[in-house]
Parts: C-alpha cells; structure tokens; sequence
C-alpha cells in the first residue's frame, strides 16, 4: 500500500537536475554534474517522479518503442525506464504508485505491451512482468578458434572506419534488420548516442568503441589492454554484430577471431547465436544465460492478437492479475491459421495461470510446459498446455540486443 504522504506527478523541465540526482544514488552511483544520457531519450510527458513533500524520491519513464512479434510484426510497447528510489524511502509503495502510474496510462491509452530490463530480479514479477520473455548469453570464446569444414568464408573485405563514416551505415543495416529479430525494438535518432555512447565514463577502463563495415553487416567492439611477458592477450568486448544475410555473420565473426593482438573474444548475444555450431570445437565456447527482456501484458485482449501462432489452439485461459484487474478472469483463446482472437467467457477454465506467466511466454520463449512443471501454471484440461505450448514457440529463440 503507498504511504498517503506521498505524491506524483508528470515531470517538468525543473525537476530534471532531481531527477538524475535520485537515479544516480538510486543505483549507487555519483551525480557527475553532466547530463545522464538517459536524458536524450527521455519522454517527459511519459516520465513521472514521486515526492515525499518537496522532495524527489522516485523516478519511471516510459519510452515509446516498437518491438518486433512473432510473425515479424513491429507494434507499439511501452518501455519503461530510469525506475528508481532513493536510498531511505524504499518500502514506502514508491515503486509501486509508480507502477501502477504506469500501467493504468498505457491501458487508458489503448497500449497493449509494456517491457522492461530489471535491475534486480525480484522485483518485477509482483508487478505481473514476466521474467525471461527474452534471454541473453554471456559468450566467451578464445581466439584463433578454426571453423567447421563446412563454414565457409567469403572474400568479401570488411573495413575498420570511424564512428562518423560508420554510423549512417549501420543505421540502415539496422533498420532491415530489426524488423525480422524477435524482440529487437525500433530506434529513434538519439537511441544511438545512448547505446553507443563513449564518453569515458561510459568505457569501463576499455577503449572507445571500433567500427567494422562489412557489405551486409557490421560489429562495434571495444578493445581491454591486457597482455605479460608472452606478449600482448587483449580481450575483444562484442557491443553489437548485425547481419542481412548468414554469409556477413560468419565472415564478421571471423574477422574478429582472427584480430591480431587479441586472445578472446565476449559478447552479450542471443543464446541460440549459431557460433556455437560453427566452430570446430564447441566445448571451447563457454555461455551463461541471463534474462533479458522482461515483458508486461497491460490487456489480454489487445496483446495476444498482435502476434501470430504456430498452431491452432481453442482453449480457455483463467487468468489472475490482481495489479491491473481488467486482465482478471477467463478469456477464450483461439488461434486458427495463426491469427488470434480473444474473448471474455463463463466457460470452464482448461489452463489457469498469471500474467507474469503470459508475459514471459508472450515472444516464444520460455515454454508454457516448463511453467507448468515449475507451479506457475495449471491444468485443467488434459492437453491444452502442450497444445498452447508449441502454438506459442517460434523458429528462434526471442533476443533484445539493447538495454533502455
């Protein structure tokens, strides 16, 4: 329950300096005295701040975003941002009036999606995100690693440019791109100076980003010094790899394993990244899945049409969303020739789950069976789960490259 002390409202030009102030102690960081880059996208229309009297203690925004569904469909989905509490007024409901600021805008603005990082993994599920709606795989892997006999690599020449000459280039190439990756999500002109900012607090002791231009595709990657008395060992820290076709991917992926100077390569990537199959040596590839995106449904009704299904299904789904209320109850779920349709019904239940549950099977990722096995969902009627499992999954596995 909040604490009827506090308030909220939508933020103005004057709050802004509070605003990253509360952010930075938030996460444990020091105001620096410049603007966060936060503040290029920020939306302040969608951005609201909670206060305890005059003071800021609580922070959310909201990015409009389009994210691409099964049935490569880009549709509109809030993003939701920058949610902190300041050190000291945590456990008040803060986060909790912001939440629920949140979801009642996007439900009364007709927005069927929300999507969010979580910084801690508790936190966002009593808040009906569902957890590993996309994964990302920690990849580490030695360089100089040989290809399987049957990669084969191209003569195409790959250029390393500087950012100026890169950028317009990968901004096409990621236009064509993200409208066929499940869960990559549109970028709006400063999206790119937030996900490949440089300045030198963004490096992490590492170098400034480099730039690799292949004819369809590209790799920004930082550079770590590292090296003995054997000579130099650096490491090659991966930020983005996109590719039109499979051809650029494998040519990319060996320009940077053949990178003279360096002893290892680490990248952020989806985990069914096929580098795995493709070298020599699999066991020499060393993954660690994480989640990723973590996906809200604000309204079953909108939500689950938006995307299409692998199979046919016609069950009835129970739901319980004690967050957002109008999601409560049984909604008759029919898939044929995998376009949805969803309505309210009196119709016994033949799966039960939450909204957490939904959201994070939502891309085709997490299998609705292996809910079921971990007690977050329930049959009533043999089959339905299985039917509604494979009727959810895709041909790959859901990815977001980006963090907002």
């Amino acid at each position: 329950m909040a604490d009827s002390a506090l308030s909220i409202r939508t933020l103005t030009e004057a709050d802004l300096p509070a605003f990253q102030e509360v952010m930075a102690w938030a996460f444990l960081g020091d105001p620096t005295g410049e603007d966060s880059k936060w503040l290029k996208v920020l939306e302040p229309d969608r951005a609201h701040a909670v206060f305890d009297g005059d003071e800021m203690i609580g922070t959310a925004g909201i990015l409009s975003r389009q994210i691409t569904v099964p049935g490569d469909r880009q549709v509109p989905a809030g993003a939701v941002t920058v949610v902190s509490v300041k050190p000291g007024h945590r456990r008040r409901g803060v986060a909790s009036l912001l939440m629920r600021t949140q979801l009642h805008g996007l439900h009364e603005n007709g927005e069927a999606l929300a999507m969010l990082w979580a910084s801690e993994g508790g936190i966002y599920r009593r808040y009906g995100y569902g957890e590993y709606s996309t994964s990302i795989a920690m990849l580490k892997m030695p360089t100089r690693m040989p290809f399987h006999r049957n990669v084969h690599v191209s003569d195409a020449r790959i250029r390393q440019v500087l950012r100026e000459e890169a950028l317009p280039v990968m901004r096409e190439f990621y236009e064509r791109v993200w409208r066929t990756r499940v869960g990559w999500l549109s970028r709006v002109e400063h999206t790119w100076d937030v996900q490949l900012a440089d300045r030198e607090v963004d490096r992490g002791g590492l170098t400034s980003y480099r730039y690799a231009l292949h004819p369809e595709g590209y790799v920004v990657f930082r550079v770590k010094g590292k090296g003995d008395a054997s000579g130099p060992q650096d490491e090659l820290h991966v930020r983005e790899l996109v590719c039109t076709t499979e051809q650029a991917y494998a040519d990319l992926y060996r320009f940077l394993l053949d990178m003279d100077l360096a002893s290892e390569i680490s990248f952020y990537t989806a985990w069914d990244d096929p580098i795995l199959h493709m070298v020599d040596n699999p066991r020499k590839v060393r993954r660690e899945a994480s989640d990723a995106l973590w996906i809200r449904i604000v309204d079953i009704d909108r939500a689950l049409p938006l995307r299409t299904y692998s199979s046919d299904v016609d069950s009835v789904l129970e739901v319980e969303d004690p967050f957002c209320p109008w999601n409560s109850g049984r909604w008759r779920f029919t898939v044929k020739n995998g376009e949805a349709t969803v309505t309210r019904t009196e119709d016994p239940a033949d799966v039960s789950l939450d909204i957490a549950a939904l959201g994070s099977v939502f891309l085709g990722g997490p299998r609705l069976s292996v809910l079921k096995r971990a007690h977050r969902v329930v049959e009533h009627t043999a089959g339905h789960v299985d039917t509604l499992t494979m009727a959810f999954l895709g041909t790959r596995e859901p990815h977001c490259p980006e963090v907002f």
